[in-house]
């Protein structure tokens, strides 16, 4: 097996591929973990999680925690920048290791370098060591997981000091007095909430007429409220035209005419494959018209033998989905048990405050009459924990199909709502029936309560 990749997809596969007997060469070209433990999942989520604890700090107020007497406020709270991403790249460079560990524990051979297909049963590397050797290795299958990069526009090209990709952000050594966030889509939202916790002016523009266009609407109704309520600005249907840096500032130009100054600008409008110059011709891999390569639910490209998984993909392009399909590539390919990748039965989530997660059929599969049933929407505020906590936006959603009761999906909008929907996807991967969800013992006060609660009230006799 030779795996060209180390991001999740990458390395899970390696780990299954030779727990099952077989010889494992994984292609590093930029530190084990990929993007998901290097610049994306690991440090956004450790950035958030700062981000969360001024949040929970400042409201602790309202349940009565005084500094000298005096109500706490978020003003008596500052962040150090500097010492956060400090802290970040230390977290990200350990678990960049602990994997790496792992990897040689079970006997993976890894090659730092680049690699590319010469065809369907080799591959050539070009190392990273001072002589930049070449090297052909022989390979029965090939499991490709190179990822994706951040898009960029023409004329808003990253500096890395004022503008800036996610990927960049880390470099930052004191908090931007007012960051613009260009898009409004899952990384635009999670960086606009998370910079706004820690301190800075925001201002988020979004082409679309809601923020996290695609995603559930009740669920982006109550991230724009509190965003309104924080006062993160928002400008909604409009985009971005370019970026031009001012010494210390940053303007950015809008399709409608106006501008906006910052001091920075984070660019966050979607991802590119990284599938050019890999040599997916010489083995006849196809791609889509955006790159991304086509598989499977087996995660098999066209051609016979080679594997893909992960971002480099375009399906689901999550670290968990990742890491799924590199499994399900090996145990295919070895001639292991497997079930084909089920993306109705994929959760995810979104990490602002509060959390959306959301996993199955969702309320625009229902209207476009994907599936025939119902919905029922509990709010949050109903539930008794999220009193205490004051805790006052969120919701759980169920769907529900017709007939059999089944559960289809959910949506939860919440604190550690990444959490909370678990309980939801066991039900929709088992086909549990809304009954069987309701009758399953909650703790009493908890939030999970409001996912039982709403299950038992889709109950009926009928």
């Amino acid at each position: 097996m030779v795996i060209i990749g180390d991001g999740p997809g990458g390395y899970e596969g390696a780990l299954v591929a030779r727990q099952l007997g077989a010889d494992v060469t994984l292609i590093s070209s930029g530190g084990i973990g990929g993007s998901a433990v290097l610049t994306d999942c690991v440090p956004s989520k450790t950035l958030i999680a700062t981000a969360e604890a001024i949040d929970e700090a400042a409201a602790s107020g309202y349940l009565g925690v005084r500094i000298d007497d005096h109500a706490v406020s978020k003003a008596e709270f500052h962040v150090d920048l500097a010492t956060v991403n400090t802290r970040i790249m230390e977290l990200v460079r350990a678990q960049s290791s602990g994997i790496r560990a792992s990897l040689d524990e079970a006997g993976v051979r890894i090659i730092e370098g680049r690699g590319s297909l010469t065809g369907a049963d080799s591959v050539t590397v070009t190392t990273t060591n001072d002589a930049n050797d070449t090297i052909t290795i022989p390979a029965d299958t090939v499991l490709i997981a190179t990822g994706a990069r951040p898009r960029v526009l023409p004329e808003a090209m990253p500096d890395g000091e004022r503008i800036l990709t996610w990927e960049q952000v880390y470099n930052l050594t004191e908090l931007p007095e007012h960051l613009i966030v260009v898009g409004s889509g899952v990384t635009g939202a999670e960086f606009a909430n998370g910079f706004h916790a820690l301190g800075s002016e925001v201002t988020l523009v979004s082409s679309r007429d809601q923020v996290l266009p695609g995603e559930d609407s009740d669920a982006a109704r109550v991230l724009e409220e509190v965003f309104e309520r924080r006062g993160l600005h928002v400008r909604g249907n409009t985009r971005a035209l370019k970026a031009e840096r001012h010494n210390t500032t940053v303007t950015v130009t809008l399709n409608d005419g106006t501008t906006i100054t910052g001091s920075h600008v984070l660019m966050a409008v979607g991802s590119l494959p990284n599938t050019e110059d890999i040599g997916l011709e010489n083995a006849g891999v196809t791609t889509d018209d955006r790159g991304f390569i086509n598989v499977d639910r087996v995660s098999r490209t066209s051609a016979r033998h080679i594997y893909a998984a992960g971002d480099c993909t375009g399906v689901n392009m999550l670290a968990s989905v990742a890491a799924m399909q590199g499994r399900i590539a090996m145990y295919h390919a070895l001639g292991d048990a497997v079930s084909p990748l089920d993306a109705s039965a994929v959760s995810s989530t979104i990490f602002t405050e509060p959390e959306i997660a959301t996993v199955g059929l969702q309320q625009h599969d229902l209207e476009e009459g994907e599936f025939r049933g119902e919905h029922i929407m509990l709010p949050l505020k109903t539930n008794a924990r999220a009193k205490m906590h004051g805790h006052r936006d969120g919701f759980v959603k169920l769907f529900a199909r017709k007939g059999s009761r089944i559960v289809a999906g959910g949506v939860i909008v919440a604190p550690n709502a990444s959490e909370l929907i678990h309980s939801v996807t066991l039900a929709v991967d088992n086909r549990l029936t809304v009954d069987q969800l309701a009758q399953a013992f909650t703790v009493y006060p908890s939030l999970s309560g409001s996912v039982a609660e709403a299950a038992r009230r889709m109950h009926t006799t009928q």
